[in-house]
């Protein structure tokens, strides 16, 4: 027995395989630094917690609307309005199984085999991945080092054809940490309707932005680029509930219609007590979300300092999420103790190897030359493994 092709061709998640890999070295009594996961070191705030606790004693355990129970589909569009001055009505709100699920219903709702979805580059190793489990062609539009990793208009129309239905928008981005300016955002909005293609709008790192960049999505610049733009987010990062699984989509009715359909065959509701969990995030203090924001933008000016203090290392400064994308490509073809650094992967195996830090090679993103370091760790963490990481370097020749 074979399994499907389209099983086949799926390439597995490598930041979930290294983090599990530091894990499986953790629990063998190595002292490994992870600095792979797309994770928040917090909990997630108290309050939130203690509605989930208060749905369980009250019996919200039972199956729910497939889309969300009203009151979080209500209190996703007030969210929108009140902090991306956007206006949904419920019906325009899906609620799902966290940001992944969000993503990956959109693409089932909108493509057919053949059609093409540009991606800017580098990109999460997730999109392409879900595109092609569609039967549908990623096609890749590649930013450069050089001007921060952003996406405009002149990158992205020479990849325009006839059968672009779709173009990924994540801003800010993982794994760069770049973040689209109004005058960026504007220019890919015009080029969209003068296509006529869509907009998926991936905004999961919105609330964690620094040194003054404001977010802006794009669905708010015009009443055309808001009928094209479906818009997905998720309560795992902002809340640091990435365990409770739960993401969103706000859209045109018939696209939103066409999701719900899919998701009642898929997964059904997400979990009950979940969702009542979210409408406390959404509706109440966001005083966490903000401490959470300041305490990461602290660690990413530490971080970029430290690394542009290695020889070799070169790296800038983002303005959101809580990602480096550092280049390293300056010490491919040396070599320590047997192990040679000649690629992301190679140099990604002997930081776990020689320095016992886990990262995550660029080429997984769509760039040889560079590596993902996640700062959603501990200061502590952060000092020992770039300690480690300096002098591992420096070994190099």
């Amino acid at each position: 027995m074979t399994v499907s092709q389209r099983a086949q061709q799926l390439i597995p998640s490598v930041t979930l395989a290294i983090s599990n890999t530091a894990r499986q070295l953790k629990a063998a009594g190595k002292d490994v630094l992870s600095f792979a996961a797309g994770e928040p070191d917090f909990d997630t705030p108290e309050h939130i917690k203690a509605a989930a606790i208060q749905a369980i004693q009250e019996g919200f355990t039972k199956y729910t609307a497939n889309a969300g129970i009203p009151e979080l589909r209500d209190a996703v569009a007030t969210k929108l309005k009140r902090d991306n001055g956007l206006h949904y009505t419920r019906d325009q709100v899906l609620v799902s199984c966290g940001g992944k699920h969000s993503l990956y219903n959109v693409f089932q709702a909108l493509l057919d085999p053949g059609d093409e979805v540009i991606i800017p580059a580098p990109y999460w190793v997730s999109f392409p991945e879900q595109v092609k489990l569609c039967g549908a062609v990623p096609v890749f539009a590649h930013t450069t080092e050089l001007n921060g990793f952003r996406l405009n208009r002149q990158v992205l129309e020479p990849v325009v054809t006839p059968r672009t239905k779709l173009l990924v928008l994540n801003s800010p981005s993982n794994p760069t940490g770049a973040a689209l300016s109004r005058d960026e955002l504007a220019g890919v909005a015009a080029l969209a309707n003068e296509r006529n293609f869509w907009i998926l709008a991936d905004e999961t790192y919105e609330a964690l932005v620094y040194d003054g960049y404001q977010h802006v999505s794009i669905a708010s610049l015009s009443d055309d680029i808001y009928r094209r733009t479906i818009l997905v987010n998720s309560l795992s990062k902002a809340y640091a509930m990435t365990g409770w699984r739960l993401g969103y989509t706000a859209g045109p009715t018939e696209i939103i219609a066409a999701m719900d359909g899919l998701q009642s065959q898929m997964t059904s509701n997400p979990t009950s007590i979940a969702q009542r969990a979210a409408v406390a995030a959404l509706a109440g203090t966001q005083e966490p979300v903000y401490a959470m924001r300041d305490e990461f933008a602290r660690r990413r000016r530490y971080v970029v300092e430290r690394l542009n203090q290695i020889p070799g290392i070169r790296c800038g400064s983002p303005e959101g999420a809580f990602y480096v994308f550092p280049n390293v490509a300056a010490l491919y073809g040396k070599r320590h103790a047997g192990a040679a650094a000649t690629n992301s992967t190679t140099f990604s195996a002997y930081l776990l190897e020689q320095a016992l830090i886990a990262v995550v090679p660029g080429v997984e993103f769509g760039s040889d030359a560079h590596i993902r370091i996640s700062y959603a760790t501990s200061m502590t963490n952060l000092e020992k493994g770039l300690d480690r990481m300096a002098e591992a370097v420096a070994a190099l020749r």
